[in-house]
């Protein structure tokens, strides 16, 4: 396995992870009446590649599930990293 694609992964491992714990975090947040998350920072979080993951884990605690900034929006962002990545992979496999 070459190194570009091992930190790729531990990258995409570390981003996973903390938009799970962000999102759970920010829950507990609204729940215990402290300070929030900001959206803008969940949003940004989703962009750098951890949207799948967040999602499912909206989802899963219904966090935010009303907004449509983030029921749209993250799977928006989602399907616009995959067609990056497919023009990317496609850029450099001709």
């Amino acid at each position: 396995m070459d190194i570009v694609f091992t930190i790729h992964i531990i990258y995409l491992i570390i981003i996973n992870l903390t938009s799970i714990i962000i999102t759970i975090y920010d829950k507990w947040a609204a729940i215990k009446h402290m300070q929030r998350i900001r959206e803008r920072t969940l949003i940004i979080v989703s962009a750098l590649g951890g949207s799948v993951s967040m999602y499912i884990t909206m989802w899963l605690i219904r966090h935010k599930t009303k907004h449509i900034k983030f029921m749209l929006g993250i799977p928006l962002i989602f399907i616009l990293q995959c067609v990056v990545i497919y023009f990317v992979w496609r850029m450099f496999n001709v």
